[in-house]
């Protein structure tokens, strides 16, 4: 009896204790729980920030988690409206027939060849063009610098029609060689871009370091190739991944290019591959009824080479971007 009674006395006391605290909280402390002593410190405040964060999550996460879902569910699965995240068995009939109508093996390579052929030119060029406009006086200097950001700001529309012109009298159209010959000239997909991201790193480094490359002999060609290129090592990655990727998921200028020819990257081939799947599926109703699975196992395997890509690259290409002067 006295211990049951000690006990009782134990958790009274206890929560006299809680209540005394709470009766001696002032309006003051409440307000600063809830608001804190800064705008950004309080509860509310960063309830607001996590709520923002799992809406963007679910924004951007929804459509691949679909994705996955879709291609690898079962006819039965589809047409049952009950089954919508969860399969009720895996079958991975979708991915062969994606790769079928992807020509996947053929598509991959070219996609790999040229995008890669691409992000070179695109460095060895747009590393020289920046070079020239960050650390070189000569006449016009500004006016170029101008025409670079409009470069960048025009929409590819309006350049498209002297290229077709230009390669239809030199016999390119149709030829993957089409979709590399802009890089050379530091053209290409945003290469003005590219152009810009080496000018803002090669601005950062010292003038002593080129001053010290004249006393001893050396030429402006030499002192970039020898000295300054290889210090752009942050730059070269991020101009790499940049270009690799963006012209991995181009559609546009191979739409344009290729529009008469087997030999098409990935992505154009994936744009084709409703005519593909006719002949692949035996009726109209099949069509429609796998066509959504089909078209998602394709989407995995068009993003599945440069998503491992940057799995791999991912802390080098983070360190890049801020090591180039380009985000300060």
């Amino acid at each position: 009896m006295r211990t049951e009674s000690k006990l009782w006395l134990n958790k009274r006391s206890k929560g006299g204790r809680i209540w005394d605290r709470l009766s001696r909280l002032k309006v003051t402390d409440i307000r600063y729980l809830f608001f804190g002593r800064e705008i950004n410190r309080g509860l509310l405040f960063k309830l607001l920030i996590y709520w923002v964060l799992v809406i963007t999550a679910y924004i951007y996460l929804n459509p691949i988690l679909k994705m996955l879902v879709k291609m690898v569910m079962s006819k039965d699965d589809m047409l049952d409206p009950a089954v919508e995240w969860i399969p009720r068995e895996i079958y991975w009939g979708h991915l062969a027939d994606a790769a079928q109508s992807l020509m996947y093996g053929k598509s991959v390579l070219i996609s790999i060849t040229v995008s890669a052929v691409v992000a070179l030119f695109h460095v060895i060029t747009c590393g020289m063009m920046g070079y020239s406009l960050a650390r070189m006086n000569f006449p016009g200097k500004s006016v170029l610098l101008v025409m670079l950001v409009l470069a960048f700001i025009i929409p590819p529309q309006v350049t498209v029609l002297p290229l077709i012109i230009m390669y239809t009298k030199l016999g390119l159209q149709n030829h993957l060689i089409s979709l590399i010959l802009p890089s050379v000239f530091g053209f290409g997909i945003k290469g003005s871009l590219f152009v810009i991201i080496f000018r803002q790193f090669y601005m950062t480094q010292p003038v002593e370091m080129e001053e010290a490359a004249k006393i001893d002999g050396a030429g402006a060609f030499k002192f970039y190739w020898k000295i300054m290129f290889p210090l752009a090592k942050p730059s070269i990655f991020v101009v790499s991944i940049f270009s690799f990727i963006w012209t991995w998921n181009d559609t546009y200028y191979p739409n344009i290019f290729l529009s008469v020819t087997d030999n098409v990257p990935l992505a154009l081939q994936m744009a084709r591959m409703d005519e593909d799947l006719k002949t692949i599926l035996d009726s109209e109703e099949m069509l429609l009824l796998l066509m959504e699975g089909i078209k998602m196992a394709a989407s995995f395997l068009v993003i599945l080479p440069p998503l491992i890509i940057f799995f791999l690259a991912q802390r080098y290409f983070v360190k890049s971007v801020e090591r180039s002067g380009f985000i300060d």
